[in-house]
C-alpha cells in the first residue's frame, strides 16, 4: 500500500511539472509571436494591429518546435520552425496555367449542379475551374534557373534567421532553408517530390544547391554565409518566393466543433464555387499532411485547442492564399523525414484529421490507389527525386523503415477512402 502511494505520488509529480513546463513553453510562444508579428507589420483579418485584442496565433511555433527537436539540439533551433511567404511587391507573381476562365475570381451560389458526384468525389466541373496551380513546365523552368542564377543578397524574411530571403541577379527571389540539420532540408525536398508523383501542385517549385563561396552561384554572398555560420558544401533547398499572399482560416466544416467534411453535408449546395473549391484544395491537404506525418499545419492546431479554444479561428500555419483564392503549401520541413521520428508524438492528431474528410479529389484518389496496388511508393519517389535533382546524392533519401511508414500510410489512406466509399457511395 506503501508503494502504491509513494508511485502515484512520483507519478503525480511528474504531470504536475510537465503540465507547468508546458505552461511556460506556451506563454513564451505568446510573446515570440506577438513581437515577431510586430517586427512585421503583420495585420489581424479586419485591418489593424496583430497587438490588438486577442494574439494572432497562440500556438506560436517555439512550443512544436521544442516538442519535436531533440533535446541536444534545442539549444541551435532559435525556437522556430519557419514562417510564411509574406506578400512581397517586387517578387514574381504565382503562376497559374493561363486560362482566364480557371484563373478569375469564383463568386455566388453553386449552379452547375451537386458539387458531389459517385458518393466521395469532388465534381468534374469543380475540377474544370480548379487552377493549374505550379504546373511541372513552370517548375521544371524555374529550377534550371535556380540552380545557375548568382545569388547577390541574403536577408530575412523566410522564418527563423538560418532560414534566408535570396535575391538573384535579375531581381527575382527565392527562399533559402539551411534546416536545423539535414532531416529538415531532406523532408522538404521529398515532400515536394511526394506532392508531384501525386499532381498536387499546391508546392512552389524546389531545387537543391550546395553552398560554396568559391561557385559564381554563391561568390557575391560570401561574406553573409560566414555571418550565418552556414557549413561550407552544405546542401540546403531554394524554393520559389510567391507574392500577393494572405492567410488561410480553417474551413468551418473542418473545425472541432464541426462534423467533418462529407458527402452528406448539406451546407455544400449553399456554398459558392470559390468556397468549394478551397474545400476541394483543403481535402487534398489533409491527405497529403497524413501521408508525410506533417504535424505543423493543421494537425498543431487540433493539438493546442487544450490552450486555446479559438485557435481554428486565427491563420493555419504555413498555409497561404493567393489572390485567386488558390491554397500554397509552404515550409514543409515537417513532412516525412522528421514527422516520422516524432510520429508516436503526433499519430493520434493525424488519425482524428483524416477522418474528418470523406471527400476526395478523383485524380488524387487515382494517384493513391495505384500506389497501394504496385506497393512501389519508395521506388517511384526516389526515381522521380534523384531524375529530377542533381544534388540528390548529396542529401540521401528515406532510409528503410521511414519508406516502410511512407507505404503503410498511402495503405491506411486508401482504407479510409474506401471506408468513406463504403459508407457514402449510395448518396
Amino acid at each position: 500500500m506503501v508503494f502504491a502511494m509513494r508511485a502515484f505520488s512520483a507519478n503525480l509529480f511528474a504531470l504536475l511539472f510537465l503540465c507547468a513546463l508546458a505552461s511556460v513553453f506556451y506563454v513564451w510562444s505568446v510573446l515570440e509571436n506577438r513581437l515577431e508579428r510586430h517586427k512585421r507589420g503583420l495585420s489581424v483579418p479586419g485591418g489593424g494591429s496583430s497587438l490588438r485584442g486577442l494574439p494572432e496565433d497562440l500556438s506560436a511555433k517555439t512550443f512544436r518546435a521544442l516538442l519535436a527537436v531533440p533535446v541536444a539540439q534545442r539549444a541551435h533551433s532559435g525556437g522556430r520552425l519557419g514562417a510564411p511567404n509574406l506578400t512581397d511587391p517586387t517578387a514574381a507573381d504565382y503562376h497559374v496555367n493561363g486560362n482566364d476562365k480557371r484563373s478569375a475570381p469564383r463568386e455566388g451560389a453553386v449552379k452547375l449542379g451537386s458539387p458531389v458526384v459517385d458518393g466521395i468525389f469532388w465534381s468534374d466541373w469543380l475540377e474544370d475551374l480548379l487552377p493549374a496551380g505550379f504546373t511541372e513546365e513552370h517548375a521544371r523552368a524555374w529550377r534550371e534557373r535556380a540552380r545557375t542564377r548568382r545569388i547577390v543578397k541574403l536577408e530575412p524574411g523566410c522564418g527563423r534567421i538560418s532560414n534566408q530571403l535570396a535575391t538573384f541577379s535579375d531581381g527575382t527571389k527565392a527562399c533559402v532553408r539551411y534546416g536545423i540539420n539535414a532531416d529538415q532540408v531532406q523532408g522538404e525536398t521529398l515532400t515536394y517530390y511526394l506532392a508531384s508523383l501525386l499532381g498536387i501542385a499546391n508546392l512552389p517549385p524546389l531545387a537543391l544547391s550546395q553552398l560554396s563561396g568559391d561557385s559564381d552561384q554563391w561568390a557575391a554572398v560570401r561574406t553573409r554565409i560566414g555571418g550565418l555560420q552556414w557549413s561550407d558544401r552544405a546542401v540546403v533547398s531554394l524554393t520559389e518566393w510567391v507574392s500577393s499572399l494572405s492567410g488561410v482560416v480553417t474551413p468551418a466544416p473542418l473545425r472541432q466543433e464541426s462534423g467533418g467534411l462529407h458527402p452528406a453535408l448539406g451546407e455544400l449546395r449553399n456554398k459558392t464555387t470559390a468556397e468549394l473549391l478551397e474545400l476541394m484544395q483543403w481535402s487534398d491537404l489533409i491527405a497529403f499532411d497524413y501521408l508525410t506525418a506533417n504535424f505543423d499545419r493543421l494537425v498543431s492546431n487540433l493539438f493546442s485547442l487544450q490552450w486555446d479554444s479559438r485557435v481554428m479561428e486565427r491563420d493555419t500555419n504555413n498555409l497561404l492564399r493567393t489572390p485567386h483564392g488558390d491554397l500554397v503549401f509552404i515550409d514543409n520541413e515537417a513532412g516525412l523525414v522528421h514527422g516520422f521520428r516524432v510520429l508516436n508524438m503526433w499519430e493520434k492528431y493525424h488519425n482524428t484529421v483524416l477522418s474528418s474528410v470523406c471527400v476526395f479529389r478523383k485524380r488524387t484518389t487515382q494517384r493513391v490507389s495505384e500506389l497501394h496496388r504496385r506497393r512501389d511508393t519508395r521506388t517511384r519517389l526516389r526515381d522521380l527525386y534523384r531524375d529530377s535533382e542533381p544534388l540528390s546524392l548529396e542529401l540521401g533519401y528515406l532510409s528503410d523503415e521511414h519508406a516502410g511508414v511512407l507505404q503503410d500510410r498511402i495503405d491506411r489512406l486508401y482504407e479510409h477512402i474506401l471506408h468513406c466509399k463504403e459508407k457514402y457511395g449510395q448518396l
